[in-house]
């Protein structure tokens, strides 16, 4: 209910000129032949590069599968708009990860309703006690009295669904 309405994430999310500069260059020595695409191994190594991390099988072949078929491999444009969206996901999540930290005050690893309570009481004094119950109750999905940063994650993105 509460998250739906509100829509924490952000709109859009745009590269600056010189991150912009750099996915273009790491394409580029990741394309060692200047075939103009990416195969999926050169796909791999690019996003090690950029984000430090190996893509599993399924998220090498999802994006190997969304490629144009009369290419054999990522063009620069698909690339770059596949970065953007990796780079989309990951500045929001550290923004909900910033968001659930500073409710946890007491750095727990959850939520209680007091820390509810009282983040609420900062950012919307004049909402009802009765609302912030029921935003409670609605992130608590398993109803231990405890949110975790997974179920405020959860509500978080199904806001933006």
């Amino acid at each position: 209910m509460f998250f739906s309405q509100v829509g924490a994430r952000p709109k859009t999310w745009e590269a600056s000129r010189s991150e912009h500069k750099r996915w273009v260059e790491v394409f580029k020595v990741c394309d060692e032949d200047n075939k103009g695409y990416l195969s999926r191994e050169d796909f791999k190594v690019a996003v090690v590069m950029l984000f430090g991390y190996k893509p599993s099988k399924i998220e090498a072949d999802a994006v190997m599968s969304s490629v144009n078929p009369n290419t054999s491999g990522v063009s620069l444009e698909e690339f770059l708009n596949i970065v953007r969206k990796k780079k989309e996901a990951q500045v929001y999540w550290n923004e909900i990860r910033h968001i659930f930290t500073a409710f946890d005050r007491y750095y727990r690893g959850y939520l209680t309703l007091e820390d509810f309570q009282k983040a609420f009481k900062q950012v919307a004094p004049k909402l009802p006690e009765r609302s912030v119950l029921e935003v409670f109750r609605e992130v608590d999905q398993d109803s231990d009295g405890h949110v975790s940063f997974k179920d405020f994650e959860y509500a978080m993105n199904c806001g933006q669904k």
